[in-house]
């Protein structure tokens, strides 16, 4: 079982019952420490930048793991898009660490979906 695999069996012990609720607690979570980083931009440093990011590719990595899983229930399409959001974002955490420079406006995405899926699975 992989570190990620591992962090998300952990969390989900303590987590509410309703795996669609642990979820978007998780992404609300992980969108919530971008969105303090972007908000304090000057004030956040670089270790607290990689930990958010870390923690979101995480996140996307297990989402991804799960759903390339032949016996997942989800409808294939659905897995798909997942999978084309985890590249994405895996692309964009990249473009971030390895950016001189990075601006906060990079993390607006990354959060945004964040966000969108949370409140789909919150079923709002």
């Amino acid at each position: 079982m992989s570190k990620a695999h591992e962090a998300y069996a952990s969390a989900a012990r303590i987590a509410p019952k309703d795996p669609r609720e642990f979820e978007a607690s998780i992404l609300t979570k992980a969108a919530g420490q971008l969105q303090r980083i972007r908000d304090n931009w000057t004030a956040e440093s670089s270790t607290s930048l990689y930990e958010a990011l870390v923690y979101n590719r995480r996140i996307w990595t297990v989402f991804a793991a799960s759903a390339a899983e032949n016996d997942h229930p989800l409808p294939r399409e659905i897995k798909q898009n997942i999978a084309n959001l985890a590249i994405f974002i895996f692309k964009r955490t990249s473009e971030i660490e390895a950016a001189t420079e990075p601006q906060p406006q990079l993390l607006d995405t990354l959060i945004m979906i964040n966000r969108e899926i949370a409140a789909g699975l919150y079923g709002r």
